[in-house]
């Protein structure tokens, strides 16, 4: 389904939807630059406007924070939209954030990373809420994100999802609105919520 036309090529997707074939990665990087953010879930093409103030602060704060110790302890990197992640042949997503640890950097091209990051981070909006609490959290899980962050601007909360190597899917690991928390793909970062959300 495609949800708002593509500038200078809407006949193309809209011929392709019609027809029902799944778009590819192929077809995401097709796509037009025109500001705003396109993905591919499931084959199926979404468009998001770009992000508010508080949005992007929120992401800023939690890009210095991470980025700052991944840098200083040599753990990898910390990229953020836009920067897509290539899921699987029909899944092009593009996080607010993500971690990318050493041993799986080499999965990383110029134009995208391939298969599911150690760490993502969505910061919720209005025109995504849905999508990154349901949709993508789905494909996320399948597709072997480590641990998925969702951050609410609205309640000011942090809810953390964290794959089981058992089961290979996601258990609540929490939801917080004060105090710090930590990750093991992080060793000695302690975050605290105050931080994410100053303005």
């Amino acid at each position: 389904m495609v949800e708002q036309g593509i500038m200078g090529e809407e006949h193309l997707y809209m011929a392709v939807a019609t027809a029902k074939r799944k778009l590819t990665y192929a077809d995401f990087e097709r796509i037009p630059e025109d500001g705003q953010r396109h993905e591919i879930i499931d084959g199926e093409h979404y468009v998001s406007p770009p992000p508010n103030h508080s949005h992007q602060v929120i992401a800023g704060n939690l890009h210095l924070l991470l980025g700052n110790h991944v840098r200083a302890h040599a753990l990898g990197e910390v990229l953020f939209a836009p920067f897509a992640v290539r899921l699987s042949e029909h899944d092009a997503v593009e996080p607010d954030l993500m971690f990318i640890a050493s041993g799986h950097q080499h999965l990383t091209t110029e134009r995208h990373f391939a298969g599911g990051p150690d760490l993502v981070i969505e910061v919720l909006s209005p025109s995504t809420r849905r999508r990154d609490q349901n949709l993508k959290r789905k494909r996320y899980e399948l597709f072997g994100v480590g641990e998925y962050w969702m951050i609410d601007p609205v309640a000011q909360t942090v809810t953390i999802l964290r794959r089981n190597p058992e089961s290979a899917q996601f258990e609540d690991v929490a939801q917080l609105s004060t105090g710090s928390f930590r990750t093991p793909l992080l060793p000695g970062l302690e975050i605290p919520i105050s931080e994410i959300f100053r303005s």
